[in-house]
């Protein structure tokens, strides 16, 4: 296993995989099922699944098709969506989770992750943050289901998030997601030392030499859907993941 961990994100609708732009307009890209299969054969060390309808429509998890992804993949993999109570962790734990990803929970209920890691450990959960700049071009973070930015200072949020016991933070960036435009390297700069805990960054990986300039800047791990799903300029959808020899090239260890 390769140090820096390089991270497929796949986005599931309604037992559906889709790719949105800038969390809009959701494209269909495969069966969830294949594509993990998919992913098993190219080696991939780990997996992030986000449910986008949980949480908007304050849905629960699909359990029964979680559980049958879980039983596919041969790499860990962590769950997002629709996890508001201690109760629904225990159940996706059960059924062969490896790491849950809250969200939007935080803002209403921020004890949920202190509730999840005294219960399962700090490795067992990543606390995904989204940044989307404001009309003047400021970060903010973003809350996706109630399509609010919120002005908290982030330095200070990222650190109250690790207090909390959180074993990672995921930080995906609104306004790249989808378009390969490049990692948003200096927000990365300013805000990864905030915390001691691993950062994984998310939200317009173009190359693979990118990840070393996000290392670089003490990023943990680089997580990407677009990248994996998309290729050419027309983004025919060919799910894809550079072999070892491949990242090796870039001196990614």
């Amino acid at each position: 296993m390769l140090e820096t961990r390089i991270i497929p994100c796949l986005l599931l609708q309604e037992e559906r995989l889709v790719k949105t732009i800038k969390f809009s307009n959701p494209v269909y890209v495969g069966d969830p099922i294949n594509t993990i299969k998919i992913f098993n054969e190219k080696e991939v060390d780990e997996l992030i699944i986000l449910d986008i309808n949980a949480s908007k429509k304050n849905l629960l998890p699909n359990y029964k098709y979680i559980k049958q992804l879980a039983q596919e993949c041969f790499m860990p993999l962590c769950y997002g969506g629709g996890i508001n109570s201690i109760q629904i962790a225990d159940k996706l734990f059960e059924i062969g989770v490896e790491k849950l990803s809250v969200q939007n929970i935080i803002f209403e209920n921020f004890d949920i992750i202190t509730q999840i890691t005294r219960k399962y450990g700090s490795q067992s959960l990543v606390v995904s943050i989204d940044i989307k700049k404001d009309i003047f071009g400021r970060y903010k973070i973003y809350n996706s289901s109630k399509k609010v930015k919120y002005n908290f200072e982030i330095s200070a949020f990222l650190k109250k998030v690790e207090d909390a016991g959180a074993g990672e933070i995921f930080i995906n960036f609104v306004d790249l997601d989808g378009t390969k435009n490049g990692l948003n390297l200096d927000f990365i700069k300013n805000f990864v030392k905030s915390v001691n805990i691993p950062i994984i960054i998310c939200g317009g990986l173009n190359n693979l030499t990118e990840i070393n300039s996000a290392v670089a800047c003490g990023v943990s791990a680089v997580a990407a859907g677009a990248f994996f799903v998309f290729q050419g300029p027309h983004r025919a959808v060919l799910i894809t993941y550079p072999s070892k020899e491949e990242l090796l090239k870039f001196q990614i260890k």
